[in-house]
């Protein structure tokens, strides 16, 4: 499992800062309207967490995916910090994590034809794609995204244990 460094999570939270600016609609409609302007970030909110639950895949395709992204946003977000503005970087990831259980995983391999074919077939398609981005490079983060991440994943377990449950 690759951790996130300074640069990985400087770019998922600039992916975060681009979301909400492109998302904004304005206090007045926040105002009159507050669901029906925050439902606008749900596709978003979705990619993300399947992004950060895909970061906590160990091992498979989409294991390998994540860290493959995860890799090259701690390069590309290292480069914008020691060569753009002059700064150095370091580990900013947890050494710990949630593991997926074995029906979590199984429930992964569902969402993850959720996330496909909606990021596809979506309108929102970019939305879904860049919070699944941003919740890998956030994922593994020592921060707030990085800790929501772990009960995201025990929901996950739950989840999937649930259904497994229910049908076997």
């Amino acid at each position: 499992m690759t951790i996130a460094t300074l640069g990985g999570v400087t770019i998922g939270l600039a992916i975060l800062t681009a979301t909400l600016i492109r998302w904004w609609p304005g206090l007045k409609s926040l105002q009159t309207n507050p669901l029906g302007s925050a439902a606008g970030l749900l596709p978003f909110l979705g990619g993300w967490a399947y992004g950060a639950l895909a970061i906590l895949s160990l091992a498979g395709i989409v294991g390998w995916i994540a860290d493959g992204v995860l890799w090259i946003s701690n390069w590309l977000g290292d480069v914008a910090i020691v060569w753009g503005v002059g700064g150095t970087t370091g580990p900013a990831g947890r050494a710990t994590y949630q593991p997926l259980t074995g029906t979590g995983v199984a429930l992964m391999v569902i969402l993850t034809v959720a996330v496909i074919v909606a990021a596809k077939k979506s309108t929102r398609g970019r939305d879904i794609k860049a919070g699944a981005w941003c919740g890998i490079c956030l994922g593994t983060s020592a921060g707030v995204a990085g800790a929501a991440a772990v009960p995201l994943a025990q929901a996950v377990n739950w989840a999937g244990g649930a259904l497994y449950g229910a049908v076997g």
